[in-house]
């Protein structure tokens, strides 16, 4: 009974992993190269910091829908016009001021009120993409010929993985669950039991929904915090330690190879919206193609390793396999397509 309770209480307090990961990182870091630790840090808080009203929005939303009963409602809503959805989805995507790694929260509510995968991945998609600031910032580097390209290419990649999303999900099965256990508070917060509560829009004179209401927010938050805070460190670690001149060396020239290359080398370096047009400009300036350029901005911002690391906290393997390659497809050939058209231009 003794050894019992001993294994109980290790279990109890296990540190979490990921913490213990982030933690041993930056002290590894200031430990053999403390004159850039304080640089990789600033990055990282800078960036934390700007997350965080995104993520207050978002847990604080996702607490409303669980305590007041209405996410079953908002999966109700979609169902039967699931076609049209993933119109709006794509397009919603292109507005919303999110980069691949702040989309994180709004797609685990999406995923937990059980929003259809089709329509979740046409947003997923299309948002790290484009938004308004980005246009302009876009346009102010690139020049607008490059910046609507590039929105047009949010738009058209979120709808091409919704739709592929909608095709496999009727045919393949370990699309159909596509949370990961716990993921986001997914199990503890809703009991995965959707619609079968009547909503109660003022949820705060229910003790019961009161404590709902708190352990969705606080299993979501400490979900998320975890998750973005080793993102960002990931990204304070390349723009530091991956000099722009190393990328440079690959991706000029003209033809196929350079814009396969430029979406490979894109995908595992960190672009969010305000640095990438201006390092882009830099390496078309050096030799780069407007078709190479393309694919490494898409690719950069869609499956950057932050981004795939918080988006493989989130989903199952085979929906983390999908979205890298829809990902990585569809930059490759909006580089090829671009590059075809800038020629024209």
């Amino acid at each position: 009974m003794n050894e019992l309770v001993q294994r109980l209480s290790v279990s109890r307090f296990r540190p979490d992993r990921v913490w213990v990961v982030l933690i041993s990182m930056t002290a590894l870091l200031w430990l053999f190269d403390p004159v850039r630790w304080p640089d990789v840090m600033m990055i990282a808080v800078t960036a934390f910091s700007g997350t965080l009203l995104y993520v207050a929005f978002a847990v604080l939303l996702i607490g409303y829908i669980s305590a007041s009963g209405a996410d079953g409602l908002i999966s109700a809503a979609f169902r039967g016009r699931e076609l049209k959805m993933i119109w709006a989805a794509a397009l919603i995507g292109g507005l919303a001021p999110f980069c691949s790694c702040e989309v994180i929260p709004f797609i685990a509510g999406l995923l937990r009120m059980g929003v259809p995968l089709s329509g979740v991945m046409a947003f997923w998609l299309s948002s790290p993409l484009i938004d308004p600031p980005t246009l302009l910032i876009t346009a102010a580097a690139l020049g607008w010929p490059f910046a609507v390209a590039k929105a047009v290419v949010a738009v058209a990649l979120g709808l091409a993985g919704g739709y592929v999303m909608y095709f496999l999900s009727g045919r393949v099965s370990f699309f159909a669950n596509p949370l990961k256990v716990g993921a986001g508070g997914g199990c503890q917060s809703c009991g995965g039991k959707h619609g079968h509560e009547k909503p109660l829009w003022m949820f705060w004179h229910n003790p019961e929904r009161q404590r709902k209401f708190g352990v969705a927010v606080k299993e979501n938050t400490l979900f998320l915090i975890k998750w973005l805070a080793l993102a960002y460190f990931l990204e304070g670690l390349m723009i530091t330690y991956v000099p722009a001149s190393m990328i440079k060396g690959f991706v000029g020239g003209d033809g196929v190879m350079p814009v396969v290359l430029s979406a490979l080398i894109g995908a595992p370096a960190y672009l969010n919206s305000y640095i990438a047009p201006p390092l882009v400009a830099g390496l078309m300036t050096q030799g780069m193609t407007a078709g190479a350029g393309m694919a490494f901005m898409v690719a950069g911002a869609v499956s950057s390793i932050p981004a795939m690391t918080a988006v493989y906290s989130l989903v199952r393997p085979p929906v983390f396999v999908a979205y890298l390659l829809l990902g990585m497809t569809g930059a490759i050939i909006a580089g090829l397509v671009y590059g075809e058209i800038a020629l024209v231009l």
